[in-house]
């Protein structure tokens, strides 16, 4: 459960950086993929459920520059990223200036997106 965890934290880092840098959003996935060495329907399994094997997690350490192990440890979370506070904000927003149906509709949404 780590190894998952920990790549997609590095897939979060990976792209708030290239988003800071004005890297368009769209093909971000695949250049991620890419840097790591895989397909991006490897990359696209690694998300939801194909483990992440001893060799694998070595390939992805080395791409990403931690060291051998990093994709086991327990990391502790990171505070949210400008991206993530703006969004905590819109949604806050949207949440306190609408009424229960409007509530109802925000959460549906997001659970759709789960």
């Amino acid at each position: 459960m780590n190894r998952r965890q920990n790549v997609l934290a590095l897939f979060q880092r990976y792209a708030e950086s290239q988003m800071r840098a004005g890297v368009p959003p769209k093909g971000m996935e695949q250049a991620f993929a890419q840097q790591l060495q895989i397909s991006p329907s490897m990359w696209s399994q690694l998300k939801s459920s194909r483990p992440i094997g001893d060799k694998l997690a070595h390939q992805i350490e080395v791409a990403c520059e931690q060291p051998l192990g990093w994709l086991d440890g327990e990391h502790a979370p990171q505070s949210p990223s400008v991206s993530e506070q703006q969004f905590l904000a819109l949604a806050q927003e949207v949440w306190r200036g609408t009424n229960a149906e409007g509530r109802k509709r925000l959460k549906q949404l997001l659970k759709e997106l789960r």
